[in-house]
């Protein structure tokens, strides 16, 4: 892959999205990230965020990264690729460590020695850390600063928010992913990359929650002042709306999943009582009819129960009904209607659906919600390219491929 081409991988448990963006001028005469190529295969061997069978997983990855190189005639050699997972946490640190110069004057090695710091928190042994994320930086009891680097001080602390999940869990995607072929540039939890598709700097600082409603589960990341306040991982997804509407009907998940999309509403105030449809309309036997409003009564139960546990989470940080940006929604459930007016009456907070930022692309599937955790993270690798480049690599978030190396190479040597 050239070195102007990143490209990210989105591993869902319905779908698996690959995007491939390239560095070009903007009208400002800035490079800017231009999507050339976004494909999306049926996911298998993947449940929930972890790998449920290998070989599956396998074969779905290399037919998406097929598509990707024939949507876009260049080889897919390395990707930005996503973890998510019920068993990631999140815990907070502090560094502390001296500035080890005569004149005081704090360098960017510095900040990585108080990063490292932060990074030896107590880790269960069976756990990996994913990210560590610098929150703010103290120096000679000055807080709220963000970025020490140039500043005088003696002693430099820096608040961090770690991110672990089991180290099993990182062996077996990374080792489905390889044994593709692919390299891994980075492993990036769901919902920050999410964030870096759908969220400007001006809503980080003011305060806002990223929701990304996949198929198995929902991820969530709340920011505040420019900086990661919570994350959590809820098991509830779009299929359980689809296995409702599947009880409630007592027909198959194809026609309820069918059903879902193409005339499902989460706010039954939107439907006409007198909207009536049968199930042959959609594939199967029965003729019996069925009111519009009644599923849209059993999608509406699901979404709220959703909602009540997003805000159970904000409610843990004392955010909930408190953040003025409010909620954006991504993820392909947002292609199912009234969800963002549930999310409002809920949450009692403003709620959009997610648009990507900062990029551009002449094809429309980039716009989808569902695409943003793809986008993101092809947004994430061209942010950390640029920074590194001018030797600013602490700017973005210290994650897998600094403490994984050791797992990376094992997992190698293992693929034939």
């Amino acid at each position: 892959m050239s070195d102007d081409l990143i490209a990210g991988l989105d591993l869902g448990s319905s779908h698996i999205r690959v995007v491939v963006g390239q560095a070009v001028p903007s009208d400002e005469g800035k490079a800017q990230l231009h999507i050339i190529g976004a494909v999306s295969v049926p996911s298998e061997g993947i449940h929930k965020g972890s790998i449920s069978s290998m070989e599956d997983a396998v074969s779905s990855i290399s037919k998406a990264l097929e598509r990707a190189e024939r949507m876009t005639g260049v080889a897919v050699n390395s990707a930005w690729t996503s973890i998510a997972g019920h068993h990631i946490f999140v815990q907070e640190s502090r560094g502390v460590v001296g500035v080890g110069r005569g004149d005081g004057e704090i360098k960017e090695e510095d900040v990585e020695r108080a990063i490292e710091a932060a990074r030896t928190v107590a880790t269960p042994s069976n756990y990996e850390i994913l990210h560590v994320i610098p929150k703010s930086f103290t120096v000679d009891g000055q807080q709220g600063i963000k970025d020490p680097v140039g500043m005088n001080g003696i002693r430099l602390e820096v608040d961090a928010v770690i991110i672990q999940t089991l180290s099993s869990h990182i062996k077996n995607l990374t080792k489905s992913v390889y044994r593709t072929g692919l390299n891994i540039d980075d492993l990036v939890f769901t919902p920050l990359a999410t964030a870096e598709a759908v969220l400007t700097n001006r809503q980080k600082e003011l305060g806002v929650c990223v929701i990304d409603i996949g198929a198995s589960t929902t991820t969530m990341a709340v920011f505040e002042e420019g900086d990661i306040l919570h994350t959590a991982v809820l098991p509830v997804g779009g299929d359980h709306i689809t296995n409702d509407i599947a009880i409630g009907l007592k027909t198959s998940l194809e026609v309820a999943e069918d059903i879902k999309m193409r005339i499902g509403n989460a706010s039954p105030d939107d439907v006409d009582r007198k909207d009536v449809f049968t199930l042959q309309d959609f594939g199967s036997s029965e003729e019996d009819p069925v009111k519009a409003r009644f599923v849209s009564e059993v999608i509406e139960a699901r979404v709220e129960e959703l909602f009540e546990a997003v805000d159970d989470e904000l409610r843990k940080i004392d955010r909930s009904g408190m953040l003025p940006v409010g909620i954006v929604l991504t993820g392909a459930t947002m292609n199912l209607q009234g969800v963002s007016s549930v999310a409002k009456r809920v949450l009692r907070l403003p709620a959009t659906i997610g648009q990507t930022v900062g990029v551009s692309s002449v094809i429309d599937e980039v716009k989808d919600p569902s695409y943003a955790t793809a986008v993101g993270l092809a947004i994430w690798g061209y942010s950390i390219r640029g920074s590194q480049r001018r030797g600013l690599s602490f700017l973005k978030w210290d994650g897998f491929g600094q403490v994984g190396e050791q797992i990376r190479t094992w997992l190698k040597s293992l693929v034939p």
